[in-house]
């Protein structure tokens, strides 16, 4: 039997363990270890592979043992509970093991969780198990989390009590990050609110969430959008000491400034704006660049971009003589000269 995109969460999460078998399959890996991962722990429970009631077998093995699934799924074991033998990375070369196997099920036998990329319709072990009785086929795409999904994801981390502002930045993360990724965050959410009260805010998020490559140029970049035209000598200073190129200068300031003209121009609003820009922006960073949209409006800020690309386009001229970092810091002076107006 298929399961839908809208079912499948609610499968991974309670599967039955009556089942014969279930297929997870998609193009990508992560994706599909995750769904398996959860679905297996709830098969077997936490103590089930201490207590080898998970039976592993990559593809490659059962290639060159095809007995090897057959036998773990009649295989008793000596403690109580359901079992699973998994087959890691399944392909057409194994699909007819898994179906002699699968012909030999009887209940009160392990029950066969198989993984495998992206496969066609017309695949054999498509085919098997969307129309097995008794089994399940997933295809796990590509898609965000769900807003259900997230939610519980936090209820899993321990965390029920969640602000509303903090809820959207999830989302905006969950659609930004790999599911990898945005697992870790999660946890590492999980533990930054362990035994808090509190509600979990947009700082919270902005706390746990991955660092921007970007992170180290924010000082200046907020000083020059804030006019604060009589510190950027000291910074640029501070950023020559620390090795920080005029062409990364420039890309930066240029991103900030894109980010601030996609927010200022947002029909709703700049708070709006910023919340459909790419990545993300949290917490208190999201406000203090909502101010600065607001300050700047979309016409001062189109004509800094403007400069920013004059600059750009300077520094990577073939006839450009003058010191690059001049450049850079002379064109930050002007657009924080720009903001002050």
């Amino acid at each position: 039997m298929k399961l839908s995109g809208r079912d499948a969460p609610g499968y991974f999460a309670r599967p039955e363990a009556g089942r014969t078998g279930l297929l997870i399959h998609g193009p990508d890996g992560m994706r599909v270890a995750l769904r398996r991962q959860e679905v297996i722990a709830a098969l077997i429970g936490p103590q089930g592979e201490q207590e080898m009631r998970l039976t592993r077998i990559p593809a490659a093995d059962l290639r060159k043992d095809p007995a090897m699934l057959l036998d773990a799924v009649k295989a008793q074991g000596f403690f109580p509970g359901p079992r699973v033998a998994f087959v890691e990375d399944a392909s057409e070369t194994v699909a007819q093991i898994i179906i002699d196997a699968l012909a030999e099920w009887r209940e009160g036998d392990a029950q066969v969780v198989v993984t495998a990329g992206q496969l066609k319709p017309a695949s054999k072990l498509r085919k098997l198990f969307e129309g097995h009785p008794n089994a399940y086929a997933a295809a796990i795409y590509d898609d965000p989390p769900s807003r259900a999904e997230i939610e519980a994801t936090l209820k899993r981390v321990g965390l029920t009590n969640i602000a509303g502002d903090a809820m959207r930045d999830l989302t905006a993360l969950a659609h930004d990050l790999d599911p990898g990724d945005f697992r870790q965050t999660m946890e590492k959410i999980g533990l930054f609110k362990l035994g808090d009260p509190d509600p979990l805010s947009s700082e919270d998020v902005a706390a746990c969430a991955p660092s921007s490559t970007e992170a180290e140029l924010d000082d200046i970049l907020n000083i020059v959008a804030e006019a604060r035209s009589g510190e950027i000598g000291p910074m640029m200073k501070r950023l020559r000491a620390q090795g920080v190129q005029p062409v990364t200068l420039c890309i930066s300031a240029t991103r900030h400034f894109r980010t601030l003209y996609a927010a200022a121009s947002d029909p709703g609003g700049p708070a709006q704006g910023i919340g459909r820009v790419r990545p993300p922006v949290f917490g208190p960073r999201r406000d203090r660049m909502v101010r600065q949209a607001q300050g700047w409006g979309a016409q001062k800020l189109q004509d800094a971009l403007g400069y920013l690309t004059d600059t750009d386009l300077e520094l990577r001229s073939a006839g450009q003589h003058a010191p690059a970092m001049a450049l850079v810091e002379r064109t930050l002076i002007r657009l924080a000269m720009m903001a002050a107006r």
